[in-house]
């Protein structure tokens, strides 16, 4: 096994330089960028400060060499590509052009937004819908069964944008009900209050957010969970486990169970993103201030040191999140062995 995570390891060595460089590439070639935007500006500022003239003054190509030079666009792509390959080493992903603050400081400022909100919906999402999905496969056809499928599947024909409009509009203060603030995730006196108080208080800034990070994935997974199970149920060794007398507890929860969370483990090859996924929908709408907000942000400005981070550290995160996966599947099945 070691030997495999080894190869692994070193595997992940060109496949993040293809990213990198593919995506350093269109990036840097796309219109649009830092510099572009600056002259706009300066173009903007002189038509305003001629209104009465009616013409925009020009910049000059002295002005654009040294935008060039302190954006760092004087050096060939190539050659720029190879010094943000040396600095990212150091994890110095340079400078953000827009807040004019080192990348990796902006993206520790969001950071923690993204991170509760991912780690606890995926927390909640795998606790929940797993018994569920086995509650709903054990009835198979019955009432349970099949009034839970029609709730699940109204909540996920719901698009996630709506289903926030809708929540604020009925339970934050807009028109009926004021039971959530919107906002921030904590009270003006969250630093006066006591540990209970503060946990309370988390949790009451929480839950609407929480609700539509959730929506779609608690019905998928809850469906998979389902039909895994199913399957499981009509093979051979299920029946023969029968016949010899066993359990049905031991039987569903001990066999059946085991194989069935297969497919469930391949769907944790991307845990590890959720520490860094941001939904720009939702952080809009309740005006938090993440990672998917930035990213928005960083695209419409043109922020190309941001955008390479944002790009890279989550292709690092997958990439890992893989093969925590593959180590994962060992012990959810000893069958399987990456060793040989």
């Amino acid at each position: 096994m070691l030997k495999y995570i080894a190869k692994r390891i070193l595997l992940m060595i060109p496949t993040l330089f293809g990213i990198s460089l593919v995506c350093f590439v269109i990036i840097n070639m796309a219109p649009g960028g830092p510099i572009e935007r600056t002259i706009q500006q300066m173009r903007f500022a002189g038509a305003g400060g001629n209104a009465g003239g009616g013409t925009q003054k020009g910049v000059s190509q002295e002005v654009i060499d040294a935008l060039k030079k302190q954006y760092g666009f004087d050096k060939p792509l190539i050659v720029r590509y190879g010094i943000w390959l040396k600095n990212i080493v150091t994890l110095d992903f340079g400078q953000s052009f827009t807040y004019q603050e080192p990348v990796t400081k902006l993206i520790l400022q969001r950071f923690p937004v993204s991170l509760q909100f991912g780690l606890t919906s995926l927390f909640l999402i795998y606790l929940i819908c797993i018994p569920l999905g086995i509650s709903k496969a054990v009835r198979d056809g019955t009432p349970f069964d099949q009034y839970s499928s029609f709730f699940l599947f109204v909540i996920y024909s719901i698009p996630t944008v709506m289903m926030a409009i809708l929540l604020i509009v009925f339970l934050a203060g807009s028109s009926f009900l004021d039971f959530f603030p919107v906002g921030e995730l904590f009270s003006d006196e969250y630093f006066e209050m006591s540990f209970m108080e503060k946990v309370g208080d988390r949790i009451h800034h929480f839950i609407l957010p929480l609700i539509c990070y959730m929506l779609h994935s608690f019905t998928a997974l809850t469906l998979l969970m389902k039909n895994s199970f199913l399957d499981q149920v009509k093979l051979d060794y299920v029946r023969t486990a029968r016949a010899k007398g066993l359990d049905e507890n031991t039987v569903l929860y001990k066999h059946t169970l085991r194989n069935a969370l297969i497919p469930i483990v391949t769907g944790l090859n991307s845990f590890l993103l959720v520490m860094f996924q941001g939904s720009i929908i939702i952080e809009q709408i309740f005006q938090l201030d993440g990672i998917g907000l930035l990213t928005y942000k960083a695209a419409l400005d043109g922020d190309y040191n941001v955008l390479m981070a944002l790009i890279f550290i989550p292709a690092v995160l997958l990439l890992v999140g893989r093969l925590l996966t593959d180590i994962a599947y060992t012990f959810v099945d000893p069958r399987i062995d990456f060793g040989k």
